[in-house]
């Protein structure tokens, strides 16, 4: 997406510090000053103070447009350009911009300006059409100790902060224009620049410091100098080096693109087991036998290094667990507990009566039966089993009936709260 923009900056058709309203006249921001002044790079570089803003699109059926002009209802959470929180509904901002500046929809850009020329024929710019291909990766998750596989989540809501399905050597040529200072080394356009010099060495160039809370935990292993991030580049120094790269992660597929540039490395890794990270581990062996390093078993130093972090979620959890109040019983009968509880920003959360029991149901990936936890808050066991488990509190108001609802994404108001 970056490299898009890059293009049609190639192409003289925007800078990088237009204002963003310039392109998209809808786009809003609840505090208008700041809406006036966020600019092309701003979206590119999470920083424009919007805090994540995920549930927006995870499991949802928002369209793009609606997702993006829901922006306008939530609170900054820092001044622009002062904090580094990543925000992958900006990256959407920036494909509109794309479709808005080229003419055509960001999907079709990348597939006609970036795919087709590098001969990326196993490529696809979203999930829609992702039934109808051959060969397709099934994505795996631990759950209770068990490796199982599940199914494949989109990203199209949000489609230009990483919806994109491929392959390890359609990837690789990807890599390999980027490293050939923007010109394409196979495919249809071979020999021919794809992305100028100059605007290839801004994709590069660090635009924003990011804090170590902000950063990869294999930082506590490679222990670099600095960390900043560029125009869709994580960046860190490694033996000396200058590495640029990114992950992606979604319900059991991850993925990483490193490069060192001066050295004209490059590697791309593609998994289908979440939160097993041997992406970073074949990286950084690549890159210890390449730069003449001691050899490291960075599978096993990372396997303890997330086994670790595994063990600080389960002591949170366990937290939770003990200050679960024994003996409480729900305020209200349990089908004065249904409705539909809804909020302007993140949609509606419908709690069901059924069986003598309850049953909730938040966009098209949290549906599953609720159990009593202690006064008015339940436990909800979510069907797709890899997502857990969620408390669901309910608050009743003066008049004795049950006025809104906070789950794990926040608080819902009752629709037409239902009197006694």
């Amino acid at each position: 997406t970056a490299a898009s923009l890059g293009m049609l900056v190639d192409e003289g058709k925007l800078t990088w510090d237009d204002r963003v309203v310039d392109h998209l006249p809808w786009f809003a921001l609840k505090d208008p000053y700041v809406t006036r002044e966020i600019r092309v790079r701003d979206l590119l570089t999470h920083r424009a103070g919007v805090p994540n803003t995920d549930a927006l699109w995870y499991e949802q059926s928002t369209s793009t447009r609606d997702i993006i002009s829901r922006l306008r209802l939530v609170e900054l959470e820092t001044s622009t350009r002062t904090h580094f929180t990543y925000q992958n509904v900006m990256y959407a901002t920036a494909g509109e911009v794309v479709a808005a500046v080229s003419g055509m929809p960001w999907s079709q850009f990348v597939r006609t300006r970036i795919f087709e020329p590098l001969g990326m024929t196993g490529t696809i710019p979203t999930a829609a059409t992702l039934g109808s291909q051959p060969n397709v990766a099934q994505p795996h998750y631990t759950i209770d100790g068990v490796v199982e596989p599940i199914r494949n989540a989109s990203v199209d809501g949000v489609a230009a902060a990483g919806a994109v399905w491929s392959s390890v050597h359609d990837m690789a040529e990807w890599l390999k224009m980027l490293l050939a200072g923007g010109r394409a080394t196979g495919g249809p356009a071979a020999g021919k620049t794809l992305v100028g010099e100059k605007v290839l060495a801004e994709l590069f160039s660090p635009q924003t410091m990011v804090g170590p809370d902000a950063f990869y935990p294999t930082m506590r292993l490679t222990k670099p100098h600095w960390t900043t991030y560029g125009l869709g580049w994580f960046q860190s120094d490694y033996g000396g080096e200058k590495v640029d790269f990114h992950t992606g992660s979604i319900d059991g597929m991850v993925a990483i693109a490193g490069l060192i540039r001066e050295r004209n490395l490059g590697v791309y890794v593609l998994a289908n087991l979440d939160h097993a990270e041997l992406r970073h581990a074949l990286m950084y062996r690549v890159f210890d036998a390449y730069l003449g390093r001691p050899a490291r078993d960075w599978s096993a130093d990372l396997r303890t290094l997330y086994a670790e972090l595994a063990k600080e979620g389960e002591a949170q959890q366990k937290k939770v667990d003990a200050s679960r109040v024994q003996g409480t019983r729900p305020t209200l009968p349990l089908d004065r507990y249904a409705g539909t509880y809804r909020d302007p920003f993140l949609g509606d959360v419908v709690i069901t009566a059924v069986n003598g029991g309850l049953t909730a149901k938040y966009g098209n990936g949290f549906t599953g039966p609720l159990s009593h936890w202690h006064y008015d808050t339940f436990k909800a066991t979510w069907e797709a089993r890899w997502r857990g488990t969620s408390l669901v509190s309910f608050q009743i108001d003066a008049e004795g009936s049950v006025a809104s609802v906070t789950t794990d994404q926040g608080i819902f108001k009752r629709d037409s709260p239902k009197r006694p």
